[in-house]
């Protein structure tokens, strides 16, 4: 099963295949099961999370934790990082809609809390990810490195966007410092990127995309990786 594909394959595959169960992940909160999604002689495996299966949280709108992990990829895209695997939202899945996301191989048992020196160094556009999209739950587990390639993913991003700050991470390692041009460079073209704007829309509320861009202007205003706050909670639990 080739998860390798070119883009367009890939898009094409996990926005118009069809879908079969093949297991359920039992840990977490949220029903998340394996697919496989057959289209035109190829075959993909992907990870699908309908709305239905999300648990209520006081904080976050109900069923919007799929949206939320489209908006993620589309966001990773804009700021050419590729750092989310493809991500789609499906009206036609087993149990309803809910996102698609191309499944990548990666050793589980692998991540942040024992990452290698070497890989802890390529966190930096990490952080300031999670501080643009305002994620409430950047876990160790949440980030990833692909075997065969030994590219570096980030999932897991349905706690995201929210309009107040709810940033939750393990990964402070670079708080304090100064956060390098060429990383903030892509977000000061966020709020003239017409396509992302519209795109979003379908995605996050008209007070997320305004919150959104907020943060970008802030954090190219400040040129620093914030500290952790010291008012609330700033790592999620668990943190694995």
């Amino acid at each position: 099963m080739n998860q390798n594909l070119p883009a367009d394959s890939l898009k094409n595959i996990l926005q118009c295949g069809e879908l079969e169960l093949k297991g359920q992940f039992m840990l977490g909160s949220n029903y998340t099961f394996l697919v496989n999604v057959y289209y035109e002689g190829q075959e993909l495996q992907a990870v699908y999370k309908p709305s239905k299966g999300e648990q209520p949280l006081w904080d976050f709108p109900d069923n919007t934790l799929a949206h939320r992990e489209v908006a993620a990829y589309l966001v990773s895209e804009a700021l050419g990082w590729g750092f989310v695997p493809f991500t789609t939202l499906r009206e036609d899945g087993p149990y309803g809609p809910g996102s698609i996301q191309q499944y990548i191989e990666y050793d589980p048992n692998y991540h942040y809390f024992n990452f290698t020196e070497e890989d802890k160094a390529r966190l930096e556009p990490v952080m300031l990810f999670d501080l643009l999209c305002n994620n409430a739950d950047r876990k160790g587990s949440h980030v990833i490195v692909e075997e065969e390639t030994g590219k570096l993913w980030l999932i897991d991003h349905g706690l995201c966007f929210h309009e107040h700050d709810k940033l939750r991470t393990v990964i402070w390692d670079y708080a304090g410092e100064l956060i390098p041009d060429e990383l903030l460079e892509p977000l000061t073209h966020l709020s003239v990127t017409q396509s992302l704007l519209a795109d979003l829309q379908a995605y996050l509320n008209p007070r997320e995309v305004s919150a959104l861009l907020a943060r970008a202007k802030s954090l190219v205003s400040s040129g620093v990786f914030p500290l952790p706050p010291e008012h609330r909670r700033a790592f999620p639990y668990p943190p694995l």
